[in-house]
């Protein structure tokens, strides 16, 4: 390797290797760090070229006077790194806080540190601020040059429950999974709100949710909510239309839904096994599209006008995507990936942009009332918990990435790569590694816009939540990216500004007054942990996964941290019943996901050792009788009274593992060739009271870590 690619890829944080969950160094090779330094903007074709635009790099950065943005913690006395022209005696400094309110200084060059000198005989020196600045986004201006200045608490929010040392647990479901009497073929934001009365009543303190990301209308079947058009806005499909207070007034509605044909299909839809997300958009769309059309005359018209001047200048962008990306799917030939639009639409400051925006106000305004709807509708479910005092009340879940076409990478393309997809090295489960497609954000291009991006990010997914699940929380540290037409064993870590996103985290979660639980599963780098506890970030622990490395025996629940959620499993990994029969197991062969006969043989004689080692740990528990029969409700039962025996101050319960579901809703590294994201629940809502071992697992929590939600 050349030395200058070698210190251009460590500048633009490309690690030069990374252990794997063997402990086997893998190295990023010369092309792989030059398709990601590409990727970023920073070409480094040869050696010469690699030296020029370190140039360039160090010249850049001696141009400016002030980062773009500095994260400190409250309470220390943050320094700036300002550099000026050699000469300058003095100058003056002015915040302007978040609240309106301004503190001002000045200070002697000569009196303050010196970090560095320039080429051209800059001087950067350290300025001292004052420490007792209050939490918030806040602007520092030295001369003309401005910075954005974030001061954090640096700990994320914990319910007071918590500081009781109270534990707490709670029902996960995906939401779109769920059944009702009144569905259209998909679980919907009225079947949430149903699902909190269910879950409080049984003295639950929070109800888990996949993530609610917005999908795509014009095309539904792209359908994983890991990989949403956008993270901004919410998947409008789940919108209860039989709940909207404009349906009883709204008579070319009602006669549609009235019709013969219509009620066949929903019929049809409602029973269907498999989760047709085509057909619910057939059912569902035609009926907002009706609704939208007499809404003006409405009494909720004015909260809409006032719920879309709230949205913000992202959110708002991202629903112009969506009527663009409808226009032109709709074309002829039909272009969806914004890439292939005509070159002017691919900029959204484009005069062409504009004025599309103004020619069809009307369909952005739509697509911004569907999000109104569906706000309100979760909002609605979040009051009901709270009116139950649930002390956390929905927990939502942030995808890693949004799809490669979709709103984010077009809305801010400087704060992504293109051409590079987030992944994970191989591991135990995933021995050929995985690359999920999703373009990563750009370390430098955040940093640039002052992490603005990140922020909308956050409170869009803290809205209406008392707890966020952050997946694959590694990503705040490092991100596995893998540049296009590359395997995932040739990919490479990107390190991210882990303290300035954490702080910002830090902050959002305490003004949200909302929990955070970072997935930490697979390759976990040394110390993340420990740095996720001092964040106040609950570590995320399966059962499965809790086990001695050597010998494979399940930790017992004494040994799991306080700071922590418990659960069996995730969308990821198998059903309990799945697991037990290693159905997991024969897809990933079915699929080719393991490579050869010798690796299906290891993990078929794995999982019989985690089998035995399971039951031993049961029965150690006390959970499982000596002579008592592993069948699926007994194991139920005793692996949910392991969790709820666990320090871990949060507990879950999946819906699925409640119901005994035995097929996997997603495959990991699947698209088309496994029907992901479809399974449906086998029982509806309304069925579950009484249901033996949802009623028993709901019990055993309830004994060791319930409240009670009326008190």
């Amino acid at each position: 390797m050349t030395q200058a690619l070698e210190a251009l890829a460590r500048r633009m944080g490309i690690l030069p290797a990374y252990h794997d969950v063997r402990g086997e160094r893998v190295v990023a090779t010369p092309d792989t760090q030059r398709a990601l330094l590409a990727a970023m903007g920073v070409p480094a074709a040869d050696e010469a070229a690699a030296e020029a635009a370190l140039r360039r790099l160090e010249e850049a950065e001696w141009s400016r006077a002030l980062p773009p943005v500095l994260v400190a913690r409250a309470g220390d006395a943050p320094r700036v790194p300002l550099t000026l022209p050699a000469g300058m005696d003095a100058i003056e400094w002015r915040i302007a806080l978040e609240d309106g309110a301004q503190r001002d200084g000045a200070a002697e060059l000569a009196a303050l540190e010196l970090q560095a000198t320039g080429p051209d005989g800059q001087e950067r020196r350290l300025l001292p601020l004052p420490p007792d600045l209050p939490w918030g986004y806040h602007e520092l201006q030295v001369a003309a040059a401005r910075m954005r200045l974030v001061v954090t608490p640096g700990r994320c929010w914990l319910p007071p429950a918590f500081a009781d040392a109270r534990p707490l647990w709670g029902i996960a479901a995906q939401l779109y999974l769920l059944r009702s009497a009144t569905d259209w073929g998909i679980g919907d934001y009225g079947d949430l709100r149903a699902l909190v009365e269910l879950a409080a009543a049984r003295g639950a303190g929070v109800v888990g949710l996949n993530p609610l990301h917005a999908l795509f209308p014009d095309d539904p079947e792209m359908a994983s909510p890991y990989s949403p058009a956008s993270r901004l806005l919410l998947n409008v499909l789940n919108i209860d239309i039989q709940a909207l207070p404009g349906l009883p007034g709204c008579r070319p509605a009602l006669d549609l839904i009235a019709s013969d044909a219509f009620r066949r299909r929903m019929a049809a839809s409602r029973a269907a096994p498999r989760l047709d997300y085509a057909a619910v958009a057939a059912l569902k769309l035609p009926v907002l599209e009706l609704l939208f059309a007499e809404a003006r005359e409405g009494p909720l018209w004015q909260d809409f006008r006032a719920f879309q001047a709230a949205m913000g200048e992202a959110p708002a962008l991202h629903c112009l995507f969506l009527a663009l990306r409808e226009h032109f799917a709709a074309a002829d030939p039909p272009l969806p990936f914004w890439l292939d639009w005509p070159a002017p639409f691919r900029d959204p400051a484009s005069a062409e942009v504009a004025e599309f925006a103004a020619r069809h106000a009307d369909r952005v305004d739509f697509h911004a009332w569907l999000q109104f709807l569906a706000d309100t509708q979760l909002g609605a479910a979040a009051e009901a918990a709270a009116a139950h005092r649930m002390p956390i009340g929905l927990y939502r879940d942030l995808a890693v990435g949004a799809d490669a076409g979709g709103a984010e990478t077009w809305a801010n393309q400087r704060a992504v790569l293109r051409g590079v997809a987030v992944g994970a090295p191989r591991d135990i489960f995933n021995p050929a590694g995985q690359d999920w497609g999703l373009p990563p954000f750009h370390p430098e291009g955040l940093r640039e816009e002052a992490y603005r991006s990140f922020v909308a990010l956050l409170r869009a997914n803290m809205r209406h939540a008392g707890g966020l699940r952050i997946d694959h929380v590694m990503g705040l540290l490092r991100l596995f990216c893998i540049p296009a037409g590359m395997s995932p064993v040739r990919g490479a870590y990107i390190a991210q500004p882990f303290e300035d996103l954490v702080g910002i985290l830090a902050l959002e979660s305490q003004r949200n007054r909302c929990l955070v639980v970072g997935e930490d599963l697979g390759t976990v780098p040394a110390g993340f942990r420990a740095a996720m506890a001092a964040a106040n970030i609950l570590s995320y622990r399966i059962l499965a996964f809790e086990q001695d490395e050597a010998s494979g025996a399940f930790r017992p629940p004494e040994a799991y941290p306080p700071l922590a959620l418990a659960v069996l499993g995730s969308h990821d990994l198998p059903t309990l019943p799945g697991w037990w029969a290693g159905h997991d197991i024969d897809l990933k062969a079915h699929h080719g996901l393991l490579p050869g006969a010798a690796e299906i043989d290891f993990q078929r004689g794995l999982r019989a050792r985690d089998k035995a080692e399971l039951l031993r740990a049961l029965r150690a528990a006390g959970l499982l009788g000596e002579d008592e029969a592993p069948d699926i409700p007994a194991l139920t039962r005793a692996m949910h009274g392991f969790l709820a025996a666990s320090r871990s101050l949060l507990a879950v319960a999946q819906l699925d593992d409640m119901l005994a579901e035995a097929e996997q809703v997603n495959v990991p590294s699947t698209s088309w060739q496994h029907p992901n994201w479809r399974r449906r629940q086998s029982l509806p809502l309304e069925d579950l009271p009484g249901h033996p071992l949802f009623e028993a697992v709901s019990a055993i929590f309830r004994a060791r870590r319930g409240f009670a939600p009326h008190d």
